[in-house]
């Protein structure tokens, strides 16, 4: 055993150096526990992490909880080295490795007579195919993970940001276990919130990342590793529907609340929901607009000011929500719906549908949604213009406070 704990990679490196035979499978694996099962036959795996164990205890413990993961695949390496040869300082951390497993709730045999190995990991569920999608963040951003099985054994997780104004934001790739992941995808959904995350087909997923790709901007690369997996994350989308869609199909038997948008407003105005602006260069020259209109360069009696405010917001909403924006609007409250469906809000769910429905017909200037998010997001300009017209009628005005 050596003086000091090494590295995984290390370790590995030594044990190529010492078991020859096994070198050129070893070395190309760089230290990845999956590539390194997927090199190794099953007697090459399991010599492998019998020298670990035996020679480096803390790498061999994390090589056999990483192969553990994967039952029926690399874990049963784990299950085939023969602990009553072992030293005590190589038996410890394999039993560590099998009471970890017994405390997640796996059926692990207790260790068997030495020289006898009769114990099996229990048959897993090999299949891994599973998406989660998390609520919009007030951008409009939202995290999708598609979770995938990985062609030499485990899981690869995909994590990817996006947005259907601005595109594909952020993007990871990690090559884990598989009962690993299911642990993650199961904390994700119980993490809480106002409105959690929840579990979503994954042709859905792939729904939502073709979309966000047709709206990525065409001067914006996309994330860094991204255009290799671009192809198989996007495919099979083509008559998918998204998330939103389904809840729109599955609540489509009941109308909606009768105060549905005002309930929706006052999501918005919660901050449970929205604001979910445009992009900084639209909003800048509007908010600038609004301001102005707030302020006196004629002597005019604060109601006329008023109006003039009033007539800036409609002018500003109409601006704002066009076709395109609008459209996307729509988009980001269906999607709400299907996570307000999921966590079995079926009622409000439905008031989110309806809202989505308001930005695809009639004009934004009285749609109540619309202005809520605009009297969210313009928050500070709006106390300011309004506190300017109250001047002009001598009241004393509202304290502005920046946001």
């Amino acid at each position: 055993m050596s003086g000091a704990e090494v590295g995984l990679p290390d370790a590995l490196e030594r044990a190529a150096s010492a078991l020859t035979s096994d070198a050129e499978a070893i070395r190309p694996a760089n230290g990845d526990p999956f590539q390194l099962a997927a090199l190794l036959d099953a007697e090459a795996a399991v010599r492998v992490l019998t020298w670990l164990l035996c020679n480096e205890p803390a790498a061999g413990e994390e090589l056999a909880s990483a192969w553990a993961e994967d039952a029926d695949g690399a874990g049963q390496a784990v299950l085939g080295v023969d602990a009553g040869a072992l030293p005590k300082s190589a038996r410890k951390p394999l039993r560590r490795v099998l009471h970890r497993l017994r405390s997640q709730g796996l059926s692990v045999p207790e260790a068997a007579p030495q020289g006898e190995i009769v114990a099996k990991l229990p048959t897993l569920d090999e299949s891994l195919h599973e998406g989660r999608v998390s609520a919009l963040d007030p951008r409009g951003a939202r995290v999708v993970y598609l979770a995938l099985d990985h062609p030499s054994g485990g899981a690869r997780l995909f994590e990817i940001v996006i947005d259907d104004d601005q595109g594909v934001l952020e993007f990871e790739v990690y090559n884990t276990g598989r009962s690993r992941v299911r642990r993650f995808l199961r904390d994700f959904e119980r993490a809480g919130g106002r409105l959690p995350g929840a579990d979503a087909p994954e042709a859905s997923i792939r729904a939502l990342i073709h979309r966000s790709l047709s709206a990525h901007p065409d001067a914006r690369p996309l994330p860094r590793g991204f255009s290799e997996w671009r192809s198989r994350l996007a495919e099979g989308r083509a008559d998918a529907p998204s998330p939103g869609a389904l809840a729109r199909a599955e609540l489509s038997d009941a109308a909606a609340p009768a105060d549905a948008l005002d309930r929706v407003s006052g999501w918005v105005k919660e901050g449970v929901l929205g604001p979910w602006p445009a992009a900084q260069d639209r909003l800048t020259p509007i908010a600038e607009r609004i301001a102005e209109s707030g302020k006196s360069t004629l002597v005019v009696s604060g109601a006329t000011r008023r109006e003039q405010l009033e007539g800036a917001i409609d002018a500003a909403l109409i601006e704002i929500f066009d076709e395109g924006f609008a459209e996307t609007t729509a988009l980001r409250f269906e999607e709400s719906a299907y996570l307000l469906w999921k966590a079995d809000r079926a009622e409000d769910a439905r008031a989110a549908l309806a809202a989505a429905d308001t930005f695809r017909g009639g004009s934004p200037a009285t749609n109540p949604v619309a202005r809520s998010l605009l009297e969210v997001l313009f928050a500070p300009v709006l106390r300011a213009a309004r506190g300017d017209a109250a001047e002009d009628d001598g009241d004393a005005p509202s304290p502005v406070v920046e946001a």
